[in-house]
């Protein structure tokens, strides 16, 4: 199932003994687009501290109640390695999380359930190869890249392959020949974590469009002025299977999408 990702934020995030707080954010890695970390507003509770949860401490989804069930206890959390707002999240700092709650950084489960776009269920289909990795500043805070300039990085640097998805929403996205609209919202694959599709509001070139664009047309990404290129032309995406947000993106429609583009699972 295809999960999009801005009707999971502001859910609850229920441990088995009380509200941790609600979703605010989620951290992927650029260089695999898969979600490492669900980001927690915890509030009054802790004040001036994030929350980070890893996915596979979801146990359930309730979209009715707009409610994720976590198989942690509030007190396992308050106690938990501190990360704090004004430091990037480090590689060291994601180690000592997953140390402490004994969760698996491999762990390649599925997350979330099922979630909607536009009041459509959707079913997705595998995913495939990635464009190189990409390089940026740290999510929270300013940490050096070390790693992309000298070939390595210091532990207390921010992980240059942390990205936030509130961050690169709104993004402007350029085909080969010209701008083509902007990030409007991702489909993550349930299943996976992997992020299946950007939704790309074309309004600006192709009034009343949406379309769906993979990672596998990601060529680079410009993190200084907010831009995402593609390696495909804008008469490719004009052409692409017709998308209606509200209808269900069917086994069907994927592979239809992904044949007119040569994306390969």
């Amino acid at each position: 199932m295809l999960n999009v990702v801005s009707s999971l934020k502001g859910f609850d995030i229920q441990a088995k003994d009380g509200s941790l707080g609600t979703v605010s954010d989620f951290l992927f890695d650029d260089s695999s687009w898969k979600v490492r970390w669900i980001v927690v507003d915890t509030g009054r509770w802790l004040t001036g501290r994030k929350v980070l949860i890893h996915p596979s401490a979801v146990v359930s989804a309730d979209y009715v109640a707009r409610k994720l069930s976590v198989a942690l206890s509030m007190a396992q959390v308050k106690d938990s390695p501190d990360i704090r707002q004004d430091r990037p999240v480090s590689r060291q700092m994601q180690n000592n999380l997953y140390s402490y709650y004994g969760w698996d950084p491999l762990w390649g489960g599925g997350v979330f359930g099922a979630g909607t776009y536009g009041g459509a269920m959707y079913g997705g289909v595998g995913r495939g190869a990635i464009a190189s990795a990409l390089s940026a500043p740290a999510y929270f805070g300013a940490g050096a890249v070390r790693e992309a300039e000298h070939g390595e990085m210091n532990s207390e640097d921010g992980d240059p392959h942390l990205r936030s998805i509130s961050e690169v929403t709104g993004y402007h996205v350029h085909a080969t020949d010209g701008n083509i609209g902007h990030v409007e919202d991702f489909l993550v694959e349930s299943d996976n974590r992997g992020v299946r599709y950007l939704i790309v509001d074309t309004s600006n070139w192709w009034v009343g469009q949406h379309v769906l664009i993979a990672p596998h047309a990601v060529k680079e990404v410009d993190w200084s002025v907010r831009r995402i290129d593609l390696n495909v032309a804008r008469d490719k995406v004009r052409s692409s299977p017709s998308w209606n947000p509200a209808n269900t993106i069917t086994g069907e429609f994927d592979r239809q999408l992904q044949s007119h583009y040569d994306w390969q699972d």
